[in-house]
């Protein structure tokens, strides 16, 4: 199956961030907003800095409470909020912006499998939005695409019951013999994280499992697009 979930990005979700967007994979919903600081943190030596963070609101599971992170995030927030990071700093050229600290949050509203994937893929309709806002302030001639280097997007992939799905809700990723998240930049890979959760996968298997995120990611980036309007 290479069919993704229904997938939206609806943009300008709310009104104070520079850029921010619903990301909606099926009934996963991840509220996606991008702020803009002035500075950047002391081991910058120049141009801006990208960051993000990632949490579960306390209603978004199914089963009982998620408890809010605290003081001391808990681990499975902190390495999520690094992935994202990483991946939209893969698509930015930081020393070509100006010196200020972009801010990627990712606060998930209701979670049903794939609320990484979902965080990477909103957040950047989010950062393509507030580097329109710097661009506007950097007055006229600037453009928000000579900062980029291209599109983002990510999608979960597994085997589920033997058989390969793309975008695995939370009942698929549950049972799932072959987990893995894959996060692409115009066709080139910035990341893949695959884990046999219940025995090993064979090369083939895996070259599948690739071929297939390729497609879903190729329908959420259409999806981006057409939520920006460039299509």
């Amino acid at each position: 199956m290479t069919a993704t979930r229904p997938v939206q990005f609806e943009r300008n979700y709310i009104m104070n961030p520079a850029g921010s967007c619903m990301a909606s994979f099926g009934n996963t919903k991840v509220l996606c907003t991008c702020t803009i600081e002035d500075g950047t943190p002391p081991f910058v030596k120049s141009g801006a800095w990208l960051t993000a963070e990632y949490a579960m609101l306390p209603g978004s599971v199914s089963v009982g409470r998620k408890k809010r992170d605290g003081v001391k995030r808990d681990g499975r927030s902190v390495e999520i909020q690094r992935l994202i990071g990483r991946s939209l700093r893969a698509a930015v050229d930081l020393k070509a912006l100006p010196e200020v600290t972009l801010t990627v949050d990712c606060d998930v509203i209701q979670a049903d499998g794939g609320t990484r994937t979902a965080a990477i893929s909103g957040g950047w309709v989010a950062l393509v939005d507030a580097l329109g806002v710097l661009a506007g302030d950097a007055g006229k001639g600037t453009s928000p695409d000579s900062w980029l280097f291209g599109q983002v997007a990510a999608v979960s992939v597994g085997i589920v019951e033997g058989k390969v799905v793309c975008d695995l809700d939370y009942q698929a990723d549950r049972n799932a013999e072959v987990d893995m998240n894959v996060v692409s930049l115009d066709g080139n890979y910035v990341e893949i994280q695959g884990t046999g959760e219940k025995g090993t996968f064979s090369r083939a298997q895996l070259d599948e499992l690739l071929l297939v995120a390729d497609e879903g990611i190729a329908a959420i980036a259409e999806a981006q697009k057409a939520a920006l309007g460039v299509i």
